[in-house]
């Protein structure tokens, strides 16, 4: 996830009095508006809880009234604190943190705590209906989809909640995993658009799970859905055997045999992206990526209309990065700016081991760039444990004593150091961007992942 503080607002108090706020924005759409005060008693419970040496530089008080220089500098060090909160692995998954962030959530928006009625839409296109309460965070509505559907307890966590958007024709484009922080009700209520719907989908890349999932009737339902409906999208790729096969098997009710045809197919549970733009091989290239099979999977488009097809191993990518950057499309300056005058440019960087010894940074410039490093992410946290002997259920988070933890496998992979491990290769430190428009230099992720690949596997 991606927090920035891109703007401030000046609003007026209960008693008509003015303060700041500090708008701040989720993957570049407002999540919340917060004082400086509210902030700072955050940052006084968090060293409180885990100790001064634990939490990041918080910007001191001022005595007498902000310059808007001054307010424009308190933004910036804000923002860095919140980034620097968030990607700690102790702080960032910490109950006290996310409860803020749903609270104020929910007081930006204006809504009341109160029974509701939310859609969660399947695979299939069908709604399951859930009665929630407006305040419920979003293990409480996938747990609430669950019950519904009947699905085990054991099974809930190979599932999660996604943020989807769909196109007048039909394409879907995934907008993010919703997170331990937000409040899926308002997430999809903010948004005020019929296009946006909240997705069940499973969560997890490697199929050997499948067969988890396939033994109970309600997971095999879910999971074959999904696989109709990958096929249906063109995600998975068939010929026209394989396509009478499967037709086949679905005119019989085979379900389970036509999940196991489904992953011998080409790109079985890729998530495809929507056409962005890559600076590899060459810059300016249109490409689609797919995310899958511990991979980003290229189509990229030549200058030369050429198609290329290629892919990129996570256990290759040392590391990876999002920055985003205020562009401006009015006249005026670009900082602070309000959400109608400047949009976000959104681009995911990795550092590629193309070689033994040479690494090379690829870019991609997408919306969707932060779901694609959620991908990432995951894909690193699933071989991590399975690499340590683990088993993906003791890696999903649970709940203890009323609060969310995350295990120390998911810890240890959230944000680890810079790996040295190649001493032929010259390992680059990360520079931050030049751009002055550049609000996220810190959105940075280590990967643990990473392999050693000699010439030979190459």
């Amino acid at each position: 996830m991606h927090f920035s503080i891109p703007e401030t607002e000046v609003r007026s108090g209960e008693n008509g009095s003015t303060y700041v706020a500090y708008n701040i924005h989720v993957n570049g759409v407002l999540h919340c508006r917060v004082r400086y005060s509210q902030l700072l008693g955050l940052h006084e419970q968090i060293k409180k809880e885990y100790g001064s040496n634990v939490v990041p530089a918080f910007p001191p008080k001022k005595i007498f009234t902000l310059t808007p220089a001054e307010v424009e500098q308190r933004r910036e060090q804000l923002e860095k604190y919140m980034q620097a909160v968030r990607q700690d692995p102790l702080l960032g998954a910490s109950e006290m943190f996310n409860s803020f962030l749903r609270k104020a959530q929910q007081e930006t928006q204006q809504i009341p705590t109160e029974d509701v009625a939310l859609d969660i839409c399947l695979s299939n296109g069908q709604k399951v209906t859930v009665n929630i309460l407006t305040s419920d965070q979003t293990e409480d509505v996938l747990d609430a989809v669950a019950t519904k559907l009947d699905l085990p307890d054991d099974l809930v966590g190979y599932f999660s909640l996604f943020l989807v958007r769909e196109g007048v024709d039909g394409g879907l484009t995934f907008v993010r995993k919703l997170q331990e922080f937000e409040l899926p009700y308002v997430s999809i209520t903010s948004l005020r658009s019929s296009e946006f719907h909240i997705l069940l989908r499973k969560s997890y890349w490697d199929m050997a799970y499948d067969g988890d999932v396939m033994d109970n009737r309600v997971g095999l339902n879910l999971l074959y859905a999904q696989t109709v409906s990958d096929i249906e999208r063109g995600w998975i790729l068939v010929n026209k055997d394989q396509h009478r096969q499967l037709k086949s098997l679905q005119e019989k009710g085979s379900k389970k045999e036509f999940i196991h045809l489904g992953q011998t197919l080409k790109y079985y549970g890729y998530i495809k992206f929507d056409p962005c733009i890559t600076d590899f091989p060459e810059k300016g290239c249109q490409v689609i990526v797919s995310a899958g099979n511990n991979e980003l999977n290229f189509h990229v488009k030549l200058p030369n209309e050429q198609m290329k097809e290629g892919s990129f191993k996570v256990t290759r990518m040392r590391c990876w990065r999002v920055t985003s950057s205020v562009i401006p499309i009015a006249n005026g300056t670009t900082n602070p700016c309000s959400s109608a005058k400047c949009e976000v440019k959104l681009e995911l960087a990795f550092e590629y081991l193309m070689s033994k010894d040479r690494l090379q940074w690829v870019t991609i410039t997408s919306q969707q760039a932060i779901m694609m490093s959620i991908c990432l992410q995951s894909m690193v946290d699933e071989l991590m444990v399975k690499k340590s002997g683990g088993s993906i259920k003791k890696m999903l988070r649970k709940r203890h004593n009323g609060s969310i933890h995350r295990t120390e496998s998911q810890q240890a992979v959230k944000s680890p150091p810079l790996l040295t491990k190649l001493s032929s290769v010259s390992l680059r430190g990360i520079s931050a961007s030049n751009s002055a428009n550049d609000i996220s230099g810190n959105d940075f992720h280590g990967n643990y992942a990473f392999e050693g690949i000699g010439d030979d596997d190459l």
